[in-house]
């Protein structure tokens, strides 16, 4: 027996342990690295590219289990791109992530006792650089530890010079362009960061709040209206009251076309204001009169634009209430508020107060309750980008697909409906905006924007950076080279390939890189979109801090090792899907890779060191090693098919399948017989083919787990010391392989094999125990299968004597099994209950009755045999005679032990 390195059971722990760094070494990674070491092979041919850049997380933690899912799918996808001969680029890099990183810096000053503005700016900025350097080093580690076959020599960061230099000519180029302006808007505001968010920063919740129905007093102390020297308004946001500027009816409002350029006092402010007509208000909705707060309330913005009313700001940067707001000036936005409806209160102005429960954007990043406030900001024009990248999903070879295609319309809808796009944030770290003011003779602000700074004295840049996602969006086509068009990496991998990406960022990212991609490139920025789920517990609940139901990664691969984990996340779900997490999961991941571990250890040890790992001559097979082979075939087939659609849950089930129940439990169980007897006799073609199919199965499943395939596959005989499976070609379909005789053949004989099992095992007779097997089949072909066979149904079955015959006389105390085209009889005399046996076919046959009935429905639906494919609709005839055979070989067998029974 060959002496082999393998330990009798999978420890991942030694077989993961120096395989990245030996991979690191060797430059597998890189491109054209199959080219380099088979110049022969490529010498007339230029492979094609294929390139994935990562979703660059953020430098703001650890990665969790979605990144491990994320990254897995996308290393599956290069690694076999790799294989089948690709000129592969996955591009690595991380995210700079403004406002998050700026978050959990100052966080941690704050545990310190300091804050940023202690610091200073520039000492702020190198403490989160150190920030960024330490969870780089621990992601980089994390990424090695998951396998990934990532190109580290082209690593990219959204804030190096190269992607700075992108960034500053993109918000040049867009702003000579008009597509960027900055102007005084209402916007969505941090109070915490103290920063401007995009509508997509904001997460709504559901808060305990209420109406506050607040008299508003006729300037004019004699007008009546309605018995009242007031109207009354409802709202929510009694602490915004000091920026009240007008209060609107809709014109179409009959009730109230008499009060139109009335003039009503806000109470505690004092301020007369107008009431006007607008058609934004509601008429149906409460009272149908709604206050107009132009500097805290987007529509209300609007409206004041259209009525040129003034807009009074009343909170700092911080949420607390500014000199606007008279005595409440330095209050908390809800102290305020508390303050003023119990003044309201006391002054007889507070109607009444009606507690409810509404919706309230939040920071994404904070949590804090968002406020909108009005701020000069850089904004990006959205409609016309949005109208070229829509354009371009309706032209043949420049569209996105999107996978699953669903996730097309959601990009769509979003696109048609967006909003400007407010770039600018008031944060240290990010982008500085490449734009500098200063005053000129006559007071008015001069603005310039360009990639440097300009000349002349008293310019000074402005202070703010831009969102973390403008960078980002330019990710696939920043990290080639680009601006520089020449680039060699540019011209050979952009556009990318596939990105792979959860649901949850097609608005934040996905939508952005491609109007960034063809307003810059005038190309999509990838050909595919494949969209993942979320990773949630085994309940699930998505995962958080709140609920303590997190998982690291780094943990589950301690435990189980990286390439059970991968298994997991890359056939655990469908694509758009979300996958639960579980232990009980991984523990079947692990028994999966045991199970691998354990066949190929059976293989390596009953091969030759001069074993070839090719294929014996046609005349030296026999059924079962053509079966296997045709087997092997159709599973590369359904594989590599699988792939293609990103259908990775279905490659594994295939996978799994061929590998637990074809190869394991049936090819090497008849392998053995020839194996363990004496002498050569037979041996070398035996394990040529399990040579051939062990290293072919490893070829598959390197993509998912690459550790193990890899540490087995260096086991087989001839493996050269610089070989490895990283660039070992991908298994391609061999159609001279593909036998459905065979197949057809060795179906019938396991058929046969699992009765004899069934029958033992209902008998209770041990398989050591020799049993009479008496087979009555009618078909010549299926004879001829058994017979020549027979070695392996004495195997497996242990028969005293074996008769296969077309006219047996079936014995009346025997345990029978109908199979396809045959009835296998084991008389047990001593052992059979006549009753008992009856019993268990009548059940049989009732399960016979339920299929033919299911079929026979199926074939009499007419909408099934007109639209389904005429193969799927022969395949289902084809089950139903199958189906009826076995029912009436059954029925006519309880019949005959019915006959016997009276006698």
């Amino acid at each position: 027996m060959r002496e082999i390195k393998m330990s009798t059971k999978y420890n991942p722990t030694e077989v993961e342990k120096g395989m990245y760094d030996r991979w690191q070494k060797a430059e597998l990674f890189n491109p054209d690295v199959d080219k380099k070491l088979n110049k022969q092979k490529y010498a007339d041919a230029q492979p094609e590219a294929y390139s994935i850049v990562i979703p660059p997380p953020n430098v703001t933690g650890k990665l969790h289990l979605g990144h491990a899912w994320d990254t897995t799918l996308q290393d599956m996808l290069i690694r076999q791109k790799r294989m089948q001969g690709y000129d592969t680029l996955w591009l690595p890099g991380m995210d700079h992530a403004g406002i998050a990183t700026q978050a959990k810096v100052e966080a941690r000053l704050r545990e310190q006792g300091t804050s940023r503005y202690d610091l200073g700016r520039k000492k702020f900025v190198d403490q989160v650089w150190q920030w960024k350097d330490e969870y780089a080093s621990i992601i980089k580690s994390q990424w090695e530890k998951l396998g990934l076959s990532l190109d580290f020599t082209r690593e990219r960061f959204t804030l190096d010079q190269g992607l700075n230099d992108a960034v500053r000519k993109v918000f040049v180029d867009m702003y000579k362009k008009k597509l960027i302006y900055r102007g005084e808007y209402i916007i969505n505001w941090d109070p915490q960061a103290r920063t401007a968010l995009s509508d997509i920063e904001v997460i709504h919740k559901d808060d305990q709040g209420a109406f506050y129905h607040v008299k508003y007093p006729f300037v004019d102390p004699d007008y009546v209206f309605n018995g009242q020297h007031y109207i009354e308004i409802a709202t929510t946001r009694p602490e915004t009251m000091f920026g009240d500027t007008a209060v609107a009816v809709n014109p179409s409002d009959e009730r109230y076309k008499d009060l139109v350029g009335r003039k009503i006092r806000v109470p505690l402010v004092n301020r007369e204001v107008e009431i006007i007509a607008d058609q934004y208000v509601d008429k149906d909705f409460g009272t149908g009169m709604v206050k107009i707060t132009p500097a805290h309330d987007p529509n209300d913005f609007q409206v004041g634009n259209r009525h040129n009313l003034p807009r009074i700001n009343t909170m700092n940067e911080d949420a607390s209430m500014n000199e606007n707001a008279g005595p409440y000036k330095g209050m908390d936005r809800f102290q305020a508020r508390k303050a003023m409806v119990a003044d309201l209160k006391s002054g007889g102005y507070m109607l009444k107060i009606d507690p409810i429960v509404h919706s309230v954007g939040h920071s994404e990043r904070t949590d804090v309750q968002i406020e909108s406030r009005l701020s000069t900001q850089w904004f990006v024009k959205m409609q016309p980008l949005a109208q070229q990248a829509l354009k371009m999903q309706g032209i043949t070879n420049e569209h996105v697909d999107f996978w699953p295609t669903r996730f097309e319309d959601t990009y769509t809808k979003w696109m048609e409906n967006v909003h400007d796009w407010v770039i600018s944030r008031q944060l240290w770290w990010g982008h500085r905006i490449p734009a500098w003011y200063r005053k000129d003779a006559s007071g008015k602000t001069e603005t310039y924007v360009g990639l440097t700074a300009p000349k002349g004295d008293d310019w000074v840049q402005d202070p703010d950076v831009l969102d973390t996602w403008f960078s980002s969006a330019l990710w696939p086509f920043s990290t080639m080279g680009w601006p520089d068009t020449k680039s060699p990496d540019y011209k050979r991998f952009y556009p990318t390939t596939t990105m792979v990406t959860g649901y949850d960022i097609i608005f934040f990212w996905i939508s952005r890189m491609i109007f960034q991609g063809r307003q810059f490139t005038g190309q999509r920025p990838f050909k595919n979109v494949l969209i993942h789920g979320l990773i949630r517990d085994a309940q699930g609940r998505k995962m958080s801090k709140s609920l303590g139901n997190g998982i690291d990664p780094m943990d589950v691969i301690a435990k189980y090792g990286a390439d059970a984990l991968r298994w997991f996340l890359s056939t655990g779900s469908t694509p758009g899907q979300d996958l639960n997490f579980s232990y009980d999961k991984m523990d079947s991941a692990w028994n999966f890779i045991n199970k691998i571990w354990n066949v190929s250890r059976y293989v390596l040890m009953n091969l030759d060191d001069n074993t070839l790992v090719q294929l014996p001559s046609a005349d030296q097979m026999t059924l079962a090693d053509r079966w296997i082979l045709s087997r092997l075939t159709a599973t590369i087939d359904k594989v590599t098919s699988n792939f293609d659609k990103f259908e990775f849950g279905e490659a594994g089930r295939q996978l799994y399948n061929f590998i637990w129940d074809d190869f394991a439990d049936w090819y090497i169980e008849m392998t053995k017989e020839t194996l363990g007897a004496g002498g050569n006799k037979g041996k070398t073609p035996v394990q040529q083919i399990l040579a051939y199919v062990l290293d072919q199965t490893l070829r598959l499943l390197h993509p998912i787990m690459p550790f193990v395939t890899e540490a087995i596959w260096q086991q087989l005989p001839g493996r050269k010391a610089q070989e490895s499976l990283v660039i070992a070609d991908y298994p391609t379909v061999n159609p001279a392989l593909s036998d459905k005789q065979a197949e057809t053949s060795f179906s019938a004989l396991q058929d046969l094999i699992t009765a004899i099992r069934n029958i033992r095992s209902e008998a209770k007779a041990a398989i050591s125990t020799p049993v009479d097997i008496l087979i009555q089949t009618e078909d010549d072909d299926l004879r001829t299968v058994f017979q020549e066979n027979t070695d392996y149904i004495q195997r497996f079955g242990h028969p005293k004597s074996l008769v296969i015959a077309p006219d047996i006389q079936a014995p009346a105390l025997a345990m029978s099994q109908v199979i396809n085209g045959a009835v296998v009889y084991v008389p047990l005399a001593e052992l059979v209950d006549l009753g008992e046996e009856v019993q268990r076919l009548e059940k049989q046959a009732a399960k016979f009755q339920a299929e033919v009935k299911r079929s026979s429905g199926k074939l009499a639906n007419e909408k099934f045999t007109s639209s389904a494919p005429e193969k799927v609709v022969a395949a289902e005839r084809e089950k139903l005679d199958d189906w009826q055979a076995k029912l009436s070989a059954t029925q006519e067998r309880i019949q005959t032990l019915k006959e016997s029974s009276h006698d």
